[in-house]
């Protein structure tokens, strides 16, 4: 079943908040979220090549919602779903430089689980803050199996970054608190880590929320070859793209195996599952392949920047057959109440052919560089509705006629043109306030590569400590391998 609105990620919070079980029992809670996946990477949307059985199977059972959009990049979009709010009044205008810190005034998800006797774990990526005051441990989480930084071996200046030196194939894992050295892919280690979580959860009879934010399909593109070669070879797809089709099939069949175990366990009926589809747009180079029809793809304010498919299984509830169906019955304080700007989904969840007031989204890649948020007002931004986006302030595209975003019809619209623009004005001025990471000064060693070397031994060197502090330049005498390592931080 399809429903066709204009729904932001912000809003899960509101509906975890706003439902509660139809009987005594609290239903799990379950999200899924791959990274970097666009719309048109799923067979069932679409996509020629893909194979993804277990996601096709569940969009049978599931409700989906097919204008759902998120951020167009990674820790906005996080901050948003773990707020209930835009990413820039949680302080998040950027994935590096401190500026992907959560605020921590913020109010989180799993803290608004905990108030009505929910456990909640994270299992793959967390992208808001690797200080120890940002870390999920700290924002209400209770079981933490993640990477550092924005992805597996990824290491950038400043406080952002995974563990030296780290692969998705035996990855180091920071797990309640240390750091573990695993064996195996990273896909398939967080989500047998979140089925043996839950299944303890599940033994002790208390209800869980389980968030499952992959690093995969986001590069590097390590992975074992016999999970891509399958792709090789086919019209238009080159060996990255071969990987990356790799990785989301190796997220559908761990995803497929997760359901499984749901029904083997026998709490499939009152466990809420929810496959939120990216949280930001697509590859690029794969979206030349398929893109579902839209223009643009990751760190892009454009449609293929911004909308994922979010789908949602509960049977218990009565997803989608329209029933009355509450999920956890917590209520917000009236402080929280200020921060949450989604509205519930509940009417949506009862019955998908609802009234839903319209509303405007905004997007904004932010990533300008530091300082420059004033003058960055303007800089790869939409607004949009259900029939019209304003694009940068100067393109304004008929997305009922023209889902493709290829005529520029601001001429010929200009009442619209004008709402927009008051309402973005209005928006811009109350997030600026907010702004709070924007002139944080980064930590001269990342903590978390610091606490690896604190467990295991080992630790930098001059050339690569030079390279971590943002306002000193490379040791000019560094030894080739530091070179090599000091190059490769800067991608």
């Amino acid at each position: 079943m399809k429903r066709t609105l204009i729904l932001l990620n912000a809003l899960l919070f509101a509906a975890l908040t706003a439902l509660q079980a139809a009987d005594a029992t609290k239903p799990n809670i379950i999200l899924v979220m791959p990274d970097d996946v666009g719309y048109g990477d799923y067979a069932c949307l679409g996509n020629p090549i893909m194979r993804t059985p277990s996601v096709d199977a569940f969009k049978k059972e599931s409700l989906l919602f097919t204008q759902f959009h998120v951020s167009p990049t990674c820790s906005p979009t996080r901050a948003a779903l773990m707020s209930g709010r835009h990413e820039f009044k949680n302080g998040v205008t950027h994935t590096i430089l401190e500026r992907e810190r959560m605020n921590l005034k913020t109010f989180t998800l799993p803290q608004m689980l905990k108030t009505v006797g929910y456990t909640s774990g994270i299992f793959g990526k967390w992208h808001l803050g690797d200080e120890e005051a940002y870390r999920p441990d700290r924002r209400g989480f209770d079981e933490v199996y993640i990477h550092g930084g924005g992805g597996i071996g990824q290491t950038y200046p400043g406080s952002c970054g995974d563990a030296p030196d780290n692969t998705n194939i035996n990855p180091a894992l920071w797990h309640n608190g240390q750091w573990e050295k695993t064996t195996g892919y990273c896909t398939d280690l967080f989500f047998a880590q979140a089925i043996k979580w839950m299944d303890a959860k599940r033994h002790a009879k208390q209800p869980f929320f389980a968030y499952i934010p992959l690093n995969a399909a986001h590069g590097p593109w390590v992975l074992p070859k016999e999970y891509y070669q399958q792709y090789l070879g086919k019209p238009g797809v080159s060996e990255d793209v071969a990987k990356f089709f790799g990785m989301i099939e190796n997220i559908d069949t761990n995803f497929g195996a997760l359901l499984a175990k749901l029904k083997e366990w026998g709490i499939a009926e009152n466990t809420l599952v929810i496959y939120l589809g990216t949280d930001n747009g697509g590859f690029a180079e794969a979206c030349k392949i398929f893109n579902a029809g839209m223009r643009g793809s990751k760190v892009t304010p454009y449609q293929g920047g911004t909308r994922s498919p979010c789908f949602f299984r509960w049977p218990v509830g009565g997803i989608p057959a329209g029933e009355e169906c509450e999920i956890t019955g917590a209520r917000l304080s009236a402080e929280v109440k200020q921060q949450v700007e989604g509205r519930s989904l509940l009417p949506l969840l009862k019955n998908p052919r609802a009234d839903w007031a319209e509303r405007v989204l905004v997007h904004h890649v932010g990533r300008w560089e530091k300082g420059k948020a004033a003058e960055s007002k303007y800089t790869k931004c939409a607004i949009q509705n259900s029939r019209f986006t304003l694009v940068n302030n100067i393109e304004l595209y008929d997305l009922k006629a023209d889902p493709s975003e290829s005529k520029n019809v601001l001429a010929e619209h200009p009442e619209v043109v004008a709402s927009f623009r008051a309402t973005y004005d209005q928006w811009w001025t109350d997030v600026l306030p907010k702004l709070v990471n924007e002139n944080v000064a980064a930590p001269k060693m990342n903590p978390m590569k610091e606490l690896y070397w604190k467990q295991f031994g080992g630790g930098p060197d001059e050339a690569l400590l030079n390279r971590m502090d943002p306002n000193s330049p490379p040791n000019p005498d560094a030894s080739p391998a530091a070179k090599k390592r000091n190059a490769k931080a800067a991608k």
